[in-house]
């Protein structure tokens, strides 16, 4: 199998579209000799926050000099992203190797009875077999879905993490807090210590979840805490504590967010549980992890002539967390956005949360099947200008027009679109 073929398998696979829960995968592992088995792993689940947290802890046990793997969905511009190894994506080849393999074991569980497993079992299957030949020692795995019937929720880790729950993906974890922080709080396995920044009723939840796991659970603002200290050239200074304001220290974080500093609090108190018993992630490895660590697409400057930055800000929490940063270090500047939302979102809020009056907005359809018309999410839209594009292309020539010289192009609303733009850019 090519990795063109591969694509083209996957592709296939759309059409069993997302189907929550953990009998086909559990088959496949089992047929497959159980390759998330082979190494230790840490889960993070959580409505934002998860790829930027999973991406420091990767980092943290890197530069401990731990052979990692990274596990995270989706992919800005290529499949292969999802498969990372010290920091080194799966090549084209690695990866069609492990769908091929996967796709074997697939056919016989098809043979069996069971229901074709869909698109993200059948990567995340193949992730953990690359993991395993790569004899990783340790893997962070992000979650998905959820968390209760997602097919990651197949390993047992050393260490969960939940970063927070807000309302996103109500058609499959249900409407309210409680309902979505009981999916999350599934990845929570006995006496496995977890680690949250939740709040609110969505706590209370993973609290009590923990306590009838028999197991510890760290709560940010309570066990530990996170400061931003200011910045430092394109650095972020964040100080973390614990509750006894004893400081475990200030990291130079690569990652810019007032979102990121409880990201970074909650990656920092993971590894310090971690460092316990593992005696490679020590202080050194924390300070350099999080200054080495790359999660591109999360308010990512990819071009500063003129200033472009992606964001994926996909729910009306992530529009919230990014209109925060884009006022923070840009509230001089005009704002022109290049806007692409998928249908099943909560688009009015992500609109209204997202877009000031004064802004400027391109619309235009993420390459997804899930994607809005554009003219439909554009009616949502209350600004200074606003216009549909038919191509992501067509979108940023139109973005550039608008911004001229001096002001700020911000791509957001999904993680296809901004993938997309991406590629184009960065090309």
């Amino acid at each position: 199998m090519t990795y063109e073929e591969s694509l083209s398998y996957l592709a296939n696979l759309n059409k069993f579209g997302i189907n929550l829960g953990l009998a086909r995968i559990e088959k496949l592992l089992e047929l497959m000799d159980h390759p998330e088995k082979k190494f230790k792993s840490i889960h993070v689940a959580g409505t934002n926050g998860k790829g930027s947290t999973t991406a420091m802890l990767a980092s943290i046990l890197n530069n401990g000099g731990i052979k990692t793997g990274m596990y995270t969905s989706p992919h800005l511009a290529e499949y292969t992203e999802r498969m990372i190894v010290d920091g080194q994506e799966a090549s084209p080849e690695e990866f069609a190797q492990a769908i091929a393999y996967t796709s074997q074991f697939v056919d016989r569980i098809v043979l069996q009875g069971f229901d074709h497993p869909t698109e993200f079992e059948v990567l995340t299957a193949a992730a953990f077999y690359y993991f395993a030949s790569c004899e990783v020692e340790y893997a962070v795995i992000e979650v998905g879905l959820g968390g209760l019937l997602d097919s990651t929720n197949v390993i047992m880790p050393i260490l969960s993490v939940i970063t927070n729950v807000t309302l996103d993906h109500i058609d499959k974890c249900g409407s309210t807090i409680e309902e979505i922080a009981h999916h999350k709080s599934g990845i929570i396995k006995q006496g496995v210590p977890v680690v949250t920044a939740a709040k609110g009723q969505a706590l209370e939840v993973i609290i009590k979840t923990a306590q009838e796991k028999s197991t510890a659970c760290y709560v940010n603002g309570q066990d530990f805490s996170g400061t931003f200290l200011g910045m430092e050239e394109h650095y972020q200074k964040v100080g973390v504590k614990l509750k006894e304001q004893e400081e475990i220290g200030n990291f130079a974080v690569n990652l810019l967010g007032a979102h990121q500093v409880d990201n970074c609090a909650v990656a920092v108190m993971t590894a310090v549980i971690l460092g316990k018993s593992e005696k490679r992630i020590d202080l050194p490895a924390i300070e350099k992890g999080l200054c080495q660590v790359c999660w591109p697409g999360r308010f990512e400057i990819v071009s500063k002539s003129p200033t472009i930055i992606i964001d994926g800000a996909h729910n009306p929490d992530g529009a919230r967390a990014l209109r925060e940063n884009l006022d923070q270090f840009y509230g001089h500047k005009e704002i022109v956005f290049l806007l692409g939302i998928l249908q099943d979102k909560d688009v009015k809020t992500i609109v209204t949360t997202l877009i000031c009056p004064e802004d400027k907005v391109v619309v235009v359809a993420p390459i997804s099947q899930r994607a809005g018309k554009p003219e439909d999410v554009a009616r949502e839209i209350q600004a200074a200008y606003i216009e549909v594009a038919h191509s992501i292309n067509e979108g940023l020539q139109k973005a550039k027009l608008l911004a001229g010289e001096g002001n700020v192009i911000c791509i957001a609303g999904s993680l296809y679109l901004i993938g997309e733009a991406r590629k184009i850019i960065c090309k």
